[in-house]
This record gives structure tokens, sequence and C-alpha cells, in this order.
């Protein structure tokens, strides 16, 4: 969420491979005494964790069935938001449609695959009802804002369409990228916008720039907000993340704004960390990352449980790829601790990458988290090959976390 960006050459390798680029990230601090804590602060860490073999189910047996050729087969970028209806929306960037075959594949091989004229979107919704997927929103569900452009969603919400409303709306934060040149193969950070959804029928009402970020002259410097959220007293934390990685800097930064509930849509209502207080003047201070020897990858997410925040995001160094680490602290602002324990989740033979690890708190419960992470092929120039070759590389995989308390 980007661990992040890009200007994407329509060869189907997905936002995940812009990822790799700003995937690795680590805070390294100390840890806070007891005194001065929030009541209910305190470390966590993942205890314990095994693979949800259900929810990755599900999205093979949707992403395999030919009875439709204009639904989602494939794709990264992984978002949920709980429906007020009891329905659970999928978000996801980079997306292929159409028909899937076999297996076996062409080559004999055991793997579901499809052809080259497979179409490719730059974004998808796919809607969840009681477990199941049933149905993908005409797609995109978000158009490109020019031909060289074009919008990847994050993070959404179910708020009321204004502050005290009892109309509710969806609020879908989006990304906007710009065709680039090296180093940013991937798209240049462009813009944030919000777009606006009527409920139940989920269509598209307005979309909205919050944050334009193009008249910031080196595009490592752009933030785009969005890549998580957490509500909390009345407000919508939104994290969001720079492309440092892709001006060849060691880390990204991590940026903290909020929003009062039901504004997410106005760009006056946002305020933003500064590092010493709350502004409306958009000029934000990172949270996480000195751009150097620490930092995190922009597709990091971020959970609230018991006055602790939680963040996970990929480890960093050679692990970078394989491996979730996370990070405690007391507030969205920080100070931010850790790392903490790592999980190395499942992957598939070959060079695979895992990035994007986001929670989808509707799925949990108590101290339970559902966590999902995105797979791509890791060498760019046979990624599209590998993923027709293979459909089940470019779907979300889940996992299901216990966190504990660590002091």
């Amino acid at each position: 969420m980007p661990e992040d960006s890009r200007a994407r050459q329509r060869t189907g390798t997905g936002v995940g491979l812009l990822l790799t680029l700003v995937l690795a990230a680590v805070l390294l601090t100390a840890l806070p005494d007891d005194e001065g804590r929030p009541e209910g602060c305190a470390p966590r860490a993942v205890g314990s964790w095994a693979a949800d073999d259900g929810l990755t189910g599900e999205f093979a047996r949707y992403g395999d069935d030919a009875s439709r050729t204009d639904d989602w087969t494939g794709g990264d970028g992984t978002h949920s938001v709980r429906l007020p209806d009891g329905r659970l929306l999928w978000l996801f960037s980079d997306t292929y449609l159409g028909q899937v075959y076999g297996p076996p594949n062409p080559a004999g091989e055991s793997f579901a695959w499809r052809d080259t004229t497979a179409p490719l979107v730059r974004n998808s919704a796919v809607v969840m009802r009681e477990g199941r997927l049933e149905s993908t929103l005409p797609a995109p569900l978000f158009p490109n804002p020019s031909p060289d452009q074009w919008r990847w969603p994050v993070a959404a919400r179910v708020e009321p369409r204004s502050p005290g409303s009892p109309e509710q709306v969806l609020r879908v934060l989006l990304w906007v990228r710009t065709a680039g040149a090296a180093p940013w193969v991937f798209g240049v950070p462009t813009a944030t916008e919000v777009a606006t959804l009527s409920l139940p029928d989920l269509r598209v009402e307005s979309v909205v720039k919050v944050l334009d970020q193009q008249a910031v002259p080196d595009p490592s410097r752009r933030v785009l907000f969005g890549t998580t959220l957490v509500t909390e007293g009345g407000w919508t934390y939104v994290f969001g993340g720079d492309d440092g990685q892709a001006a060849s800097r060691p880390a990204s930064r991590a940026y903290a704004a909020r929003v009062p509930e039901g504004g997410l849509g106005d760009p006056a209502a946002w305020e933003y960390w500064d590092g010493s207080e709350w502004t409306s003047r958009a000029r934000p201070a990172a949270v996480l990352g000195d751009g150097r020897r620490t930092g995190v990858g922009s597709a990091f997410s971020v959970a609230r449980r018991d006055g602790t925040y939680v963040l996970f995001t990929m480890a960093a160094g050679t692990r970078g790829l394989t491996t979730v680490t996370s990070y405690w602290a007391c507030s969205p602002t920080g100070p931010w601790h850790g790392p903490a324990r790592d999980l190395t989740p499942a992957l598939p033979e070959g060079q695979v990458a895992a990035y994007n690890p986001q929670i989808h708190p509707e799925l949990g419960d108590g101290g339970r988290l559902v966590l999902s992470y995105d797979v791509n092929w890791l060498e760019p120039t046979a990624a599209a090959a590998q993923l027709n070759r293979n459909v089940s590389l470019y779907r979300p995989r889940f996992v299901t976390l216990r966190l504990e308390r660590t002091d």
C-alpha cells in the first residue's frame, strides 16, 4: 500500500513490481518506559499466525470461474471495506479480467492460465456476500484522469455524507500517478483523491482532489495518502508515504493526516502532522523514517488494538520480499517502536515476491486479525509471461494472526 507506485507499461506486471522498490523498511527505536504511556497502550507483536486457506481459496475459485469473461481473474493492491448491508467490497489496483483456462496450461503444467489477450485495467472492485465472492463491478471503476495518468484505489470507509448527516456514503482514497521516465518507470506520484460512492448501489458520484503534489519539484518527496486508515475518537487517521526508494534512497518515509468523521471528501477538512501539531497546511512531516537508516514502505497497514497502534510492513534487507514485520506506537504520530517478531508467509515456487501487507479489520474478531499480502513475479521482463502461465501468481493470499503483549 505503495509499498508503491508507477507508470505502467501495459505488459501486465501490476502495482506489485513497483512496490518492490519501496518494500524494505525499518524503524529502530528504543522501547519507552511504562511511565508516560496512555492507558491501555503496551508493546504488541505477532504472537502466532497461520495460513487462511479458506480466504485464499475463495479468490482462487472466483478467479478461475469461467462462467463470465468480464470479471476479475487476478489483481494486487488488495483493500477491503464492509458495507452497511453486510457485503464486503474488495478493491484492487492493476487487474486482469477475461477468461482463465486449464489446467493444464499449454506447457503441460498443472497451472490454470490466461492468454495474452486478457484485458488489463488499472482498478477493479469485487463484491463478497457471506464469505463468497459473487460479482465484479464494471471495470475500471475509477476511469483514468487523462491518457497518461491512472488511479489506484487504496483504503476506504463508510462515513456520513457530511459531518452529522444521517446519510451514509462510501469514500475511497485514490492514488493518481503519471507516466514517467526512469527511475519513475512505475509512475510519478501526482495526487491523492477521494471518490464518493452512493449506497447501496455503489455508483461513483464524484472524485475530489484533496492533495495535489505536482508543485513539489522532487517526485521522491511527494506524499500520497491512503495506504491505510484507522478511526478513533471521531477522527479518521490516514497514513501515507513517499517514493524515496525510487530515488535510490535506502528507505521511504511515512506520514499521517486526520479528518473528522464525514469529512474525507472535503479537502478543507484535512489536517496534516507537521512534526509538532496538526495543521491544515499541506506540509506534512514524516512520522517514521529518516530516508537513510530508518523508514517504511508506502503500502504498509495499521491496526488499533486495546489502545495500541500496530503497523505491518515488509521487513528490511535480504528478507524484504518474503517477510512481514511489525511496529507499535501509542499514537498515530508515534514514536513507533520495533521491529518486532517477523512472519514469513507461504509463497509459490519461483522468482516471486510478497508485498503490500494489509490488515482487514472487518474480518477479524477480538484478538484475531486477518492480513493479506500480494504476490507477483519478481523479474520485470518475464512478469507478464509468468502471470499468464500461472494465474495464481497474481492473487492475494491471507493469514490469520494474533497479537500478544511483549512487555
